[in-house]
């Protein structure tokens, strides 16, 4: 086995303290911008789902952001009593409903990735613009193609709930 030379690793060195510092940093700035509004970040993800061009039902939309279908019930209801969300007959299956942004669903969904592409850029700020956009493709890179067995956003936002419950190293 070969032995690398230079000088010997320290904590600044290694890759799972380096992506769980910045992590932590991201994961504290995305819940201040989405601290307010229902159901936090799958309620963000439900409101940028809603807003794709192809219509959706309650069901479609649970599997799709791989949401149980009863937790995506009540966070429908919650959105929906926000005003932000609508439920419209689905024309080719009365038994089911289209869930559709409202006019303030939109302006908020529009607000909400202001603040948070504002957030991102804070935790990205020691970077200059070049290196920006460079991490953000090769971290794309690895998150499409790592063979990642999170499959839908919503199963990450579970691992970043799960995550906070660990003792991680603290920045």
């Amino acid at each position: 086995m070969a032995r690398v030379t230079g000088p010997a690793p320290t904590v600044e060195t290694d890759l799972g303290w380096a992506l769980g510092v910045v992590f932590r940093s991201y994961v504290r700035s995305a819940t201040q911008v989405m601290n307010d509004l229902p159901g936090g970040p799958r309620g963000y993800q439900v409101l940028t789902a809603a807003a794709d061009e192809a219509p959706r039902n309650q069901l479609a939309l649970a599997q799709h952001l791989g949401v149980d279908r009863t937790v995506m019930t009540y966070l429908i209801d919650d959105l929906t009593a926000a005003g932000l969300v609508e439920r419209r007959p689905d024309p080719a299956d009365r038994r089911a409903r289209h869930i559709v942004l409202t006019d303030a669903g939109r302006d908020r969904l529009t607000a909400l990735e202001r603040c948070l592409r504002a957030a991102e850029e804070r935790v990205l700020e020691p970077l200059d613009a070049t290196d920006r956009v460079v991490l953000r493709e090769l971290l794309q890179r690895l998150a499409t193609r790592s063979g990642s067995e999170h499959g839908t956003a919503c199963n990450v936002v579970d691992d970043l709930s799960a995550a906070r419950h660990l003792d991680l190293p603290r920045s």
